[in-house]
This record gives C-alpha cells, structure tokens and sequence, in this order.
C-alpha cells in the first residue's frame, strides 16, 4: 500500500474534520492507505508539556512518519493569514529532514479553516506550501475540472481545500467543501501512486 500521511493541527475541530475527509479521499484511490497525525499544542510557559499521547483525536507526529509516506496532506486553521504557531513549530524542527532530502519527490497538498470568509485562507495555503518547498516536494493543487470550484459560495480554493467555520465555529463544512476535501485526497492518493509505480519500474 502507498501510504499518505495527513498531518493537521486543529483546536475546534473544523481542520480535524477536514482531514478525516481528505483521508476518506485518500482511501478512495485503489492502493493507497492514510495515517493521521497531528501536532501538540505549544506554551507560552516554557515547563508546560503536553502528554505523550493526545486525549482525542489523531496520535501525535514523529519524525518518522516523513520518512515513511508517500505523500503528505498538510492542514492548519488560519491565523493572521498563516499557519497556527503549532504547526511552524513543527517544521522548524525537520532540519535533519532537509538536509537528508526526506521529502524530496513527494507530492503533497494544503487544506485549511478559518472564522471569517476572507479571513486569509489563500495567503495561508499559500504559505503553507513554503517549508514543503523547501523540502523538495511536490505541490499538489485542485484543479477546476473539480466542479464544486466553481459553485462553492463557502471555502474552496485551487490552492486546497478550505472551510469558512464562521466566528463562532459553528458553520458546518458545505456539501462544495466537503466533495473539494474528498477530491483532494483522492487526487494526492493517484499522484503518489503514479510516482510510486515509476520509482519501482
């Protein structure tokens, strides 16, 4: 199986529930399998730790799981326009990653929520996408053969998928996100299959 990990970090469950449909995309491709992973939260109390292993939810990411995916989906609520400080956390520490080109030639993609409908979501997928490029893979958008692109009144974006949560965080994610979500995962799974089967011939 060509396995994909879905790494998000999220903190009212929108992102959460994006990425268990990305995943639900993934697995839709023949061949391919998915492993969700999240990251812990991080404190402005330096002896503030987070248990080993989460209360809900995906099991925190290792270093490993870069290692052994095929591809990667990568989801972060917005903030300010950029990914949660959870998440650059993380990817400020796969230096020895880079220098070992763990992740060069993989396809991966961006996926992300946000309280307000134009709250910066496109400026947060697109520097999403920067530490990924730097890793040497391979960015992975939806293309608007995707029809749900051109119909969605919510989230969704060609850069990823997205989600307008609304202020409260109560929005439900669209019928438009949900099917973009789905499409996503399932287009990343294909590509990481096709890139796997032309390594191995």
């Amino acid at each position: 199986m060509t396995e994909i990990l879905v790494l998000y970090y999220s903190t009212h469950g929108a992102t959460r529930q994006m990425a268990q449909l990305i995943a639900r995309g993934v697995e839709s491709a023949a061949g391919a399998s998915v492993r969700l992973r999240t990251v812990p939260r991080v404190s402005t109390v330096c002896e503030a730790i987070e248990a080993a292993i989460p209360d809900a939810g995906a099991p925190y990411v290792e270093l490993k799981d870069l290692q052994e995916c095929a591809g990667l989906a990568l989801g972060s609520p917005t903030r300010f326009g950029n990914m949660a400080a959870p998440m650059k956390y993380f990817w400020d520490s796969t230096i020895a990653e880079w220098l070992q080109g763990t992740l060069i030639g993989k396809p991966a993609s961006v996926f992300t929520s946000s309280g307000t409908l134009h709250g910066g979501q496109e400026s947060t997928l697109l520097t999403m996408m920067l530490p990924l490029l730097h890793h040497g893979m391979l960015i992975v958008g939806t293309p608007y053969s995707e029809n749900a692109l051109m119909s969605t009144t919510t989230g969704g974006t060609p850069y990823g998928a997205s989600h307008w949560a609304g202020t409260e965080s109560n929005q439900p994610i669209s019928d438009a996100e949900r099917q973009l979500c789905i499409a996503q995962g399932k287009r990343l799974a294909e590509i990481a299959l096709k890139l796997s089967t032309e390594k191995s011939s």
